[in-house]
């Protein structure tokens, strides 16, 4: 009897034990499931995108010309109960960062606050919290455990474990909402551009737009470009600036303070794709324009900073003169039923910790009709007044609805117009064409900041020029970018404006910031860091070379701290290479133009093999642009490298790529079927890290014959955490562990690719791993060194210390030289800027 009591005495003390271990499998498998669930609905819908065969001029024209939603990321299987306190247990378990208490601890108010109207995301960010929380309800669903689990911050958690309970309980959704329409059906409108309107008359009373502009990122010559190009002093323009984005925040402020009319948000938000943050921007936007009593503005226009004018200022005006009374929205033109499960409206969303958490199914309001499709729009200030200030229950209730909406802005304003007693002011156009690619564009890139498949238009590059051409009225097109392609834009200036004067200058240039000195080095990466300074001390010795020393001794410059900003440089749609700013002394400021140097070499073959254009290597590619958004290529020790190949249409091939270390280590070794009408293939090595720093290669193979190689630099880092290297750091430059990036080895395809032996090159770069300091320093510099060329060094003003060098502002590749397409001057008698 007494082992039998041991035993139960044993079984009671590990019975706390075994149900923790248990509660924790769950959530790790409610994390894999999830995500497993996206994949597999990205690769479904793929392979169904593939066995259609459908070429990208057939995805294009898609019944859903406006709407980004893609389809849903995961399936309800079944549901599932938890208690409160297993939650919060299962939730700091799979998230080693909460710190969560048995105690229940949840204000009175926080419940309150969750039922009333209110901004949804933060106008300051988010903000960690020590609260501890225990749901007050048990949590049922998959789609809210796994939310759980997956949060970040205690905040967060507690929101949406709050929210979860309150819809269990029915206080969150409306049941049924009125419907003040007295038409049934959907509205539409057959208004047509007369191209016989063109250069009438203004109308007498002409109106006045106010341009709400929702920008982000660095593109600020993108930006003045699209002011430039739609101002009049007539119209007013309203900034708003996310959050994160405190270079191109300064630089709309600094633009603001030359033009009355034009105003930059005293308030930022971070607003996430797909996240209810954008309706309460626009919404709390709509309310500032309303308040500025010296702004009498009639229509409320939304663009990007990726949007552009397909027609002139004069032309708009002249047609909302016309229909000053109508709103302009694009409809999704399908079924409705289908739209709302597309659009995931049928699902509980929540937005914190910068991400759409799902939460589980809601129903939609009995009564309305329910619509939506894109979220750019032209409305008139009656409707923005209606939906700011009204009480009445439609606009309320529906407030409360799309606060737990995925994508709220593409359908809330639909939604109230058409059950509105003005659905008959609703036109099914929204003023602008979008470039659809759905084959290129629905990939689910943005599974990582919501709990769906999303999409996104892709730029407008100048084969697309023709889809412009349509019989309905459009004003504006998206997307733009000119880091993408800048000649799609020069077509249109020149249709809107005019061709420009011969020997205009910038014209074929584009320039976009990168790094300034204003947000300082925290929003660099060490390989930036590390690049960016080593470039500094390559420009300065080209400076300080002999044949430089015997002209002129006094230019010899010490560079002054970290570079003052970092500018990407292109000419005709091509990259060029960074533009350094920096502070020397003597007193000076210096920009350098460092120069990419080729590093891919092609192998004339013939048959098959002749397909190959081009191999590259680097971090950050955009499938549906197909281009590395990392264009200087810079790759570090801890980065995922991928290589790309692009090919020109022909017969099936397949073909093999090795990946080779500094050390001649084949780190990696794939083969790669292309069809006939690829164009491009890609693949990311699942290669463990570090990575050796230093040259590496990889070759392109077909029959073990080379067919291309291209050349890439890891580089060996001077700082880590934005601190210089210290001893503790060697292991970052020393390669994987036991020298092998994948299980499989490969280093018995050494003699068929004709490497040469490794004991010398091993014990050079276990030599190298060790360095620091100024050893490190010239590490660095001499492998940048033979990826870049100094182009160009000017200075700022004229040097007396070095009078040979160029005035920046009189070259033709400086970002302090002349830009025309995107300068901002004074207002010209007729109102314009061009």
């Amino acid at each position: 009897m007494a082992p039998s009591a041991r035993v139960i005495k044993l079984g009671r003390r590990y019975k706390y034990l075994a149900a923790a271990a248990l509660a924790l499998l769950l959530v790790q498998g409610l994390v894999v499931w999830s995500f497993s669930a996206l994949e597999e609905g990205e690769e479904a819908d793929m392979n169904a995108q593939q066995r259609k065969n459908r070429s990208p001029d057939k995805a294009e024209h898609s019944k859903d010309p406006g709407n980004s939603a893609g389809r849903r990321a995961w399936k309800s299987r079944g549901k599932a109960g938890r208690s409160g306190s297993e939650v919060a247990r299962v939730a700091r378990e799979a998230n080693p960062r909460s710190k969560l208490s048995t105690r229940l601890h949840v204000p009175q108010e926080t419940w309150h606050n969750l039922t009333r109207d209110g901004d949804t995301g933060s106008v300051e960010g988010p903000h960690p919290t020590e609260r501890v929380f225990i749901p007050k309800c048990d949590i049922k669903g998959k789609d809210a455990l796994s939310a759980l689990s997956r949060a970040t911050t205690q905040k967060c958690q507690q929101e949406i474990a709050d929210i979860v309970c309150l819809h269990q309980l029915g206080q969150i959704m409306p049941k049924s909402l009125p419907r003040y329409c007295q038409t049934t059906g959907k509205m539409t409108s057959g208004l047509q551009w007369e191209e016989s309107d063109v250069g009438a008359p203004p109308p007498e009373n002409p109106l006045r737009i106010v341009y709400m502009l929702v920008v982000h990122g660095r593109a600020v010559r993108q930006l003045k470009r699209l002011i430039k190009a739609i101002y009049h002093k007539d119209h007013f323009y309203y900034i708003h600036v996310d959050q994160r984005s405190n270079y191109l925040h300064n630089e709309a402020v600094q633009l603001a303070q030359h033009y009355t009319n034009i105003r930059v948000t005293p308030w930022r938000m971070i607003t996430i794709w797909g996240g209810a943050s954008l309706l309460t921007m626009y919404l709390r936007s709509m309310q500032d324009l309303l308040e500025m009593s010296d702004w009498p503005w009639d229509f409320f226009i939304n663009l990007s900073a990726t949007d552009y004018p397909t027609r002139t200022n004069e032309e708009l005006v002249l047609f909302l003169s016309k229909y000053r009374d109508k709103n302009f929205l694009k409809s999704h033109g399908r079924d409705n039923a289908r739209f709302i499960k597309k659009q995931g409206l049928d699902r509980l969303f929540h937005e914190c910790d910068s991400h759409m958490w799902r939460l589980g199914e809601r129903q939609i309001p009995e009564g309305i009709v329910v619509d939506g499709g894109s979220d750019w729009f032209a409305l008139t200030n009656k409707f923005v007044k209606y939906v700011t200030y009204t009480h009445d229950v439609l606009v309320s209730e529906l407030r409360r609805f799309y606060k737990y909406t995925l994508l709220p802005a593409e359908s809330f304003f639909h939604t109230v117009l058409e059950n509105s007693h003005d659905c008959n002011t609703l036109v099914d156009n929204n003023l602008r064409v979008t470039n659809w690619n759905r084959k290129l564009g629905c990939r689910c890139q943005y599974k990582h900041i919501v709990d769906w498949c999303g999409c996104s238009p892709n730029d407008f590059k100048p084969q697309d020029v023709v889809r412009l051409q349509l019989s309905r009225p459009t004003f504006f097109a998206r997307k733009f970018e000119s880091s993408v392609n800048q000649e799609v834009l020069d077509i249109l200036d020149a249709h809107l404006f005019g061709e420009p004067f011969p020997g205009t200058p910038g014209l074929k240039a584009y320039w976009e910031n990168v790094y300034h000195s204003l947000e300082g080095q925290r929003a660099l990466s060490d390989v930036a860091m590390t690049a960016y300074i080593s470039f500094t001390r390559l420009a300065l010795r080209e400076l300080q070379s002999p044949e430089q020393l015997n002209k002129k001794r006094s230019c010899s410059f010490a560079s002054d701290g970290f570079p003052f900003a970092v500018e990407v440089y292109f000419y005709d749609d091509h990259f060029q290479g960074y533009l350094v700013t920096q502070k020397v002394h003597p007193s000076s400021t210096l920009e350098f133009w460092m120069m990419p140097r080729g590093s891919f070499r092609i192998v004339d073959q013939a048959g098959a093999a002749n397909r190959i254009q081009s191999l590259e290597v680097g971090t950050e590619w955009d499938p549906k642009e197909r281009i590395f958004r990392n264009f200087g290529g810079l790759i570090g020790p801890m980065d995922e490298p991928v290589a790309v190949q692009k090919w020109s249409h022909g017969v099936n091939v397949t073909v093999t790529v090795v990946w080779i270390d500094p050390t001649y280590i084949i780190a990696a070794s794939y083969d790669i079927s292309v069809d006939s009408e690829a164009d491009f293939t890609q693949y990311k090595p699942p290669l463990s890290r570090p990575l050796r720093p230093g040259v590496w290669k990889v070759r392109l193979l077909h029959f073990w014959e080379l067919l291309a190689e291209v050349k890439f630099l890891v580089i060996p880092l001077t700082y880590r955490n934005k601190e210089p290297l210290q001893g503790g750091d060697r292991w970052l430059h020393a390669g994987p562990s036991r020298g092998q990036y994948m299980e499989q080895n490969f280093q018995a395809l050494s003699g068929i690719l004709s490497l040469p032996p490794r004991v010398d090159v091993e014990q050079e770069a276990n030599r190298r791993s060790e360095l620091l300091g100024k050893d490190l320093e010239k590490w660095t510099d001499d492998g940048l060194s033979s990826f870049w060329s100094v182009g160009g060094i000017c200075t700022k003003t004229a040097s007396s210390f070095c009078p040979s060098l160029p005035i920046c502002s009189d070259t033709h590749w400086s970002s302090m030289s002349p830009d025309s397409k995107s300068d901002m001057g004074p207002v010209g008698h007729d109102g314009r800027l061009r």
